[in-house]
C-alpha cells in the first residue's frame, strides 16, 4: 500500500528526516515512533506531499503521490485542525466534502459516527464549546468519515481518556479488520504494544529500530525482570546486578547485567522488600524505546533535537500565487508611475492611469480567486487552521 524509500528533508542546517524508509500493508498497522522532536510529524507531512521532500521516494500501491490520491487518504494531525466558531456537523460536513462525499451520505455517516463517539446530541453545538477530548473525536471523525484505504493518524490518543482510548483502539481494530492501511504516531507504547504490527523508531530523523513487533522484543533478549512489591526500591538503581532500573512506587522493571544473575538479585531483596511477584520477562517497547534513545535530554539537548531551529519555516508560496502576486505588483508601480507623470504634465490625461485602475481591479480578483483555490487544495492535505 504505501512504502517509502530513503526519505529526507532537512531545514537550513538541521536535518528534520534523514534516510527514513518504511512500508506498510493493507490491513496492517503500523507504529511511527521517537521522542520529542524526533522527526515524526515532518515524516507524516513529507508522506503527505504536504511538504517536499528532499530527496527520497513515496508509493502508493506502486504509484508516485498524485492529488487525486488524497481523497484515498484520512489524515489526523496531531495539532487541532478545526474552525472553532463553526457547528459540529456543518464542520463535518465541510470536511468530507473536500473528500467528494455527497452531503447527503456525509450527514448519514456523520451522525452514526457522532453517536458512536456519545456525541450526537451536541451536533449543532460550535466547535469551541467542545472539550480538548471531544474535539480530538470530531477530528477522528473527520479523518475516516470518507472510508479511507489509508490512515494516517498523528498523536490519536491526546486529550483521550481512558474509556475513548478503548473505543478508539476498538474503531481501529474494525477498520483494519476493513484491510485499511493504518500509520499512526504516539508517545504511548502500551498501545502500540498491543495494537501494531511493525514499527519504525526514529531519533533526531534517522530511523535507529525497525521491523516487527516480537522481532524486536526477542532482538532485546530476555534479561528483564518483572517485581511487584511493597517498600522503597530505590536501591535497585544501585545495584551491580543491574544495567538499567525504571522503579516505580510498588513496580519496577529491571535490566539486569545478567539473566544468570537473577538469583543471586532475589537474595538480596530477601528483608528489603516484601514481594508479590518476581518474574523474567521479554524487555516492554517502553523499556526498549529509553534503551535505544537514551534518557530524557537535559535543556540543552532539547534544543540540539528540534526539527527547525528558531520560528517553523513557512511552506513556499505556490507557484499560481506568485504569478498573481508579481501582476498586481506590477499594475501598481505602472499606475504609480502614470498617475505622477500626469501630475506634472502640463495637460494631464488620466485616460490610461484609469485603465490602470481597472487593470489593478481584476488583478486583485484574480489574486484573491488563485489564493482560494489553492487553499482549498492545501485543505485537502489535513483540515483547515484553528480560527
Amino acid at each position: 500500500m504505501l512504502k517509502v524509500a530513503n526519505l529526507r528533508k532537512a531545514y537550513d542546517t538541521v536535518v528534520a528526516v534523514d534516510g527514513m524508509s518504511l512500508e506498510v500493508q493493507r490491513g496492517e498497522l503500523f507504529g511511527l515512533l521517537g521522542p520529542n522532536g524526533a522527526g515524526k510529524t515532518t515524516a507524516i507531512r513529507t508522506i503527505l506531499n504536504i511538504i517536499a521532500p528532499d530527496s527520497g521516494t513515496i508509493t502508493f500501491d506502486g504509484k508516485p503521490f498524485t492529488p487525486a490520491m488524497w481523497d484515498l487518504i484520512g489524515y489526523l494531525p496531531e495539532e487541532r485542525g478545526l474552525y472553532r466558531k463553526s457547528k459540529i456537523l456543518n464542520t463535518i460536513l465541510y470536511f468530507a466534502s473536500l473528500k467528494g462525499v455527497s452531503e447527503r451520505e456525509a450527514k448519514a455517516t456523520a451522525y452514526k459516527w457522532l453517536d458512536r463517539f456519545g456525541l450526537k446530541d451536541n451536533a449543532f453545538r460550535k466547535v469551541e464549546e467542545l472539550s480538548k477530548g471531544n474535539q480530538q473525536k470530531i477530528q477522528l471523525i473527520i479523518s475516516i468519515l470518507h472510508n479511507p484505504q489509508l490512515l494516517i493518524l498523528d498523536e490519536p490518543f491526546s486529550g483521550l481518556d481512558p474509556v475513548n482510548q478503548i473505543l478508539l483502539k476498538d474503531i481501529l481494530m474494525e477498520l483494519r479488520q476493513q484491510n485499511v492501511a493504518i500509520v499512526f504516531s504516539t508517545h504511548q507504547m502500551e498501545q502500540v504494544e498491543k495494537m501494531c504490527d511493525n514499527i519504525c523508531l526514529i531519533n533526531k530523523g534517522k530511523p535507529v529500530l525497525s521491523g516487527s513487533l516480537r522481532d524486536v522484543k526477542k532482538r532485546y533478549g530476555t534479561n528483564s525482570l518483572r517485581i511487584e512489591f511493597e517498600g522503597d526500591g530505590e536501591f535497585l538503581k544501585k545495584s551491580p546486578l543491574v544495567k538499567r532500573a525504571d522503579v516505580y512506587q510498588n513496580y519496577a522493571e529491571l535490566e539486569l547485567v545478567d539473566i544468570k544473575k537473577s538469583r543471586e538479585l532475589l537474595s538480596k531483596l530477601d528483608g528489603k522488600l516484601n514481594l508479590r511477584k518476581f518474574e523474567i520477562v521479554e524487555p516492554s517497547l517502553n523499556s526498549i524505546f529509553i534503551n535505544v534513545v537514551g534518557p530524557p535530554p537535559n535543556s540543552a539537548e532539547v534544543i540540539a533535537v528540534k526539527e527547525a531551529p528558531g520560528p517553523v519555516p513557512r511552506p513556499p508560496l505556490d507557484k499560481r500565487i506568485k504569478k498573481e502576486l508579481f501582476s498586481l505588483i506590477f499594475s501598481v508601480v505602472i499606475f504609480t508611475g502614470l498617475f505622477v507623470v500626469n501630475l506634472l504634465a502640463e495637460n494631464p490625461s488620466w485616460v490610461i492611469p484609469a485603465l490602470f485602475v481597472v487593470g489593478i481591479a481584476v488583478s486583485v480578483v484574480r489574486y484573491i480567486k488563485v489564493k482560494r483555490e489553492v487553499a482549498a487544495e492545501q485543505k485537502r492535505s489535513g483540515g483547515g487552521p484553528i480560527e
